[in-house]
């Protein structure tokens, strides 16, 4: 292992950079701890890609994303290369839970479901919009 030391030479030049690095929430593990553990990880990878690739696109899907990304952004703008179109967060997994629920519930297959989902990445700000489902229906039960 080299640490971060091949970090530059992975970078260099780089168009678009998915950090997908941290470790997931495991049985115990509060969003603090994987906040702590995963924003050091993201720190030092935005922190490779200020100095070796500024214009690149950056995808964060280190967890949790909502407070990943504002950390990214916060590290762009220290070092004076932030450009909001070039920072997103990637939410992909909210998305195919909200779709795999609807189709369960509603009988259809979950690729032919798309749920727009909005809001943070924690389980009281997730909110999916069931209403804009074509032809879905919810009964009181």
């Amino acid at each position: 292992p080299r640490g971060n030391e091949g970090l530059g030479e992975a970078l260099k030049g780089c168009d678009v950079v998915v950090i997908p690095a941290g470790v997931p929430r495991k049985p115990g593990m509060t969003r603090d701890d994987l906040f702590n553990t995963n924003a050091s990880i993201v720190k030092a990878l935005v922190e490779g890609c200020a100095e070796y690739c500024p214009d690149a696109m950056i995808a964060i899907i280190s967890n949790p994303v909502n407070s990943t990304v504002p950390i990214a952004a916060e590290i762009l703008k220290k070092k004076g290369v932030y450009n909001p179109k070039k920072l997103v967060g990637v939410t992909t997994l909210d998305v195919i839970r909200a779709n795999t629920f609807v189709a369960a519930n509603q009988g259809l297959n979950p690729a032919d479901v798309d749920v727009t989902v909005i809001g943070g990445h924690a389980g009281i700000t997730i909110l999916p919009l069931f209403s804009q489902v074509p032809g879905m229906t919810v009964s009181n039960e």
